[in-house]
């Protein structure tokens, strides 16, 4: 039986690829015991790459070579600016990170790094080399989101963050951007490997830096709520 296009590249990134998803903070993650600061420093980060990632979604609807893909990348759209978001604005609220600390916080080498790699993928205007990175942002936080223990944690900036991450549909999202991937991927294997490869890289780095930078007030702020706020965001 021949190998799938995209088993073959994860196989050729499989060392960082398996400490992505067996990292510190996913396991921390885990266990519920991972640090407020850690939390709300990766969680700022990672939503600075709403605003890109819905310009690589955009360019992978209008370089698919059929209606069917780009129907199914639109939805994705939808999704995106949707639940995902939502679980962002409540768990900063959680944390105590407060808008104006989410804008001044200065972007990390790899946010910085993941940016710009959505944005040359995008400029390609090439299905496969978008595809590339697209499957690495999802693929990997499904494989270490499957394999979270039962219950999950009692706190739902935790919990959430696994869960949004598997479920049915986004199963449904991997397995989609796999095929595809698997369809164009190898015409272009060049480009394909190249985008694929650096992807699994920085999102190694992304995790490093959750440590490295972290939002030192969130815990603090969040045991001393403003006047009138809530203490959950249930």
């Amino acid at each position: 039986m021949t190998e799938r296009f995209t088993d073959v590249l994860r196989r050729h990134n499989q060392d960082t690829w398996d400490q992505a998803v067996s990292h510190r903070f996913v396991t921390e993650l885990f266990d519920g015991s991972i640090d407020d600061a850690v939390m709300a420093g990766y969680l700022v980060q990672d939503y600075r790459f709403l605003d890109s990632f819905l310009v690589l979604l955009g360019s992978a609807v209008a370089s698919a070579d059929a209606l069917p893909p780009r129907l199914r990348l639109a939805r994705f759209i939808g999704e995106i600016a949707g639940d995902e978001n939502t679980y962002f604005l409540r768990a900063f609220e959680a944390l105590g990170v407060s808008e104006e600390q989410r804008s001044e916080i200065p972007d990390t080498e790899p946010t910085a790094a993941f940016t710009a790699l959505f944005r040359e993928a995008a400029d390609t205007r090439e299905y496969a080399a978008i595809l590339a990175v697209l499957l690495v942002a999802e693929w990997l936080y499904l494989d270490w989101a499957t394999k979270a223990p039962k219950p999950l944690p009692d706190n739902f900036v935790h919990a959430d963050w696994i869960i949004l991450h598997d479920y049915p549909e986004f199963h449904d999202l991997v397995g989609f951007l796999r095929s595809e991937l698997d369809r164009v991927g190898p015409a272009q294997r060049a480009l394909a490997e190249d985008f694929f490869g650096r992807a699994v890289a920085i999102e190694l780095a992304f995790f490093d830096a959750s440590y490295a930078h972290p939002v030192t007030g969130a815990a603090r702020l969040r045991e001393a709520p403003t006047a009138g706020s809530s203490s959950s965001p249930r």
